[in-house]
């Protein structure tokens, strides 16, 4: 994606520092959009550059706390960062407990503000990276057999085809077939390779004795 792709969305009721916010962001080459309520938010089509979220905690109907935890239901959401004209201590602690960048209070330091900008843009890239390669390594788990997944665990595991044949009580040719073709559906080039893999989906290697499956 390229900077043209950033956008930094501001959520605020009060037009006037809605505007005010939005003037400041564009001194920096920022593109932004504005919007006057979460759900205006919500209803946007959906946005797949780089950005972050300033939001107003104080709004009519869902507020900004509502909305911070609604986008976390979803498996991807942009960095908040929150801006209030409350210093609300127990408010702030809730929000940056909930993953908030930072959170400001007007009126707005102008060198605070693009500080925490800048720190957000850089963990939604971070974030994104780590989204797509878990995505990618999931469509590639979703083509192994049981049989498959469960050799892949072993060999995590850092067993030898032998152990493997032992532990699932099958024959240790019939290992090296399962793991071969394991390899080439993960397209894991290495045993290291695959360890990375099963990292990114948060896979746990498997211990000796566990449940078995019938051969395949």
């Amino acid at each position: 994606m390229t900077e043209e792709r950033t956008t930094i969305f501001i959520i605020d009721d009060d037009p006037s520092a809605r505007r005010g916010l939005s003037r400041l962001v564009r001194t920096a080459g920022m593109r932004v959009e504005e919007y006057g309520s979460a759900q205006e938010f919500l209803e946007r089509r959906h946005y797949d550059g780089y950005g972050c979220i300033l939001l107003d905690v104080k709004m009519p109907g869902l507020d900004g706390l509502a909305l911070q935890e609604e986008l976390a239901k979803s498996d991807y959401g942009l960095p908040i960062i929150f801006i209030s004209g409350h210093g609300d201590v127990p408010m702030t602690a809730q929000a940056m407990k909930k993953g908030a960048v930072d959170f400001i209070t007007k009126p707005v330091d102008r060198d605070h503000l693009f500080k925490a900008i800048n720190e957000s843009l850089a963990l939604d890239r971070q974030n994104r990276k780590a989204y797509s390669d878990m995505a990618g390594v999931r469509e590639r788990l979703v083509t192994l057999s049981p049989r498959e997944y469960e050799v892949m665990r072993f060999v995590v595991a850092g067993m030898l085809n032998k152990q493997i044949a032992c532990e699932l009580e099958i024959a240790e040719d019939t290992v090296k077939i399962h793991r071969g073709r394991m390899m080439r559906k993960m397209k894991a080039e290495s045993v290291a390779e695959l360890v990375r893999l099963t990292e990114i989906a948060g896979i746990k290697p498997a211990e000796a004795g566990s449940q078995q499956l019938d051969d395949q």
